[in-house]
């Protein structure tokens, strides 16, 4: 990975909301049109322009596309998601993605919760 792509895709505020919350745990497009409350066109684009610039990669599992973080070893990609974390504290639309994330995360567990009751 190049730090030109790692800039491109830090240059868009959607594009370093959805790398924040990917910092967290990996997600699917739903969760982030909840946390994010953006369409699903917008987010699948940011997703999209952000694969192929591999910094973040899609995994199925059942019928869900689940996003998550590059695992490339890349130390600048590293140093810049850090940055990003430690940065984000100060800015409001952060702290708000977080606290929806909190929501769709207790949400996740009582599916998972109901799927191994009826197994």
């Amino acid at each position: 990975m190049k730090l030109i792509q790692i800039y491109e895709c830090f240059c868009d505020e959607t594009r370093l909301r959805i790398l924040n919350l990917l910092s967290k745990t990996p997600l699917c497009v739903s969760h982030f049109q909840h946390v994010l409350q953006l369409s699903q066109v917008k987010i699948s684009k940011h997703l999209s322009y952000m694969k192929e610039r591999d910094m973040v990669e899609a995994t199925r599992f059942e019928n869900w596309m689940l996003y998550s973080l590059s695992k490339k070893n890349c130390h600048e990609l590293e140093n810049n998601l850090k940055c990003l974390q430690d940065c984000s504290h100060e800015y409001p639309i952060f702290n708000e993605d977080l606290k929806r994330l909190e929501s769709v995360l207790e949400e996740i567990s009582k599916i998972k919760e109901k799927v191994y009751q009826n197994k």
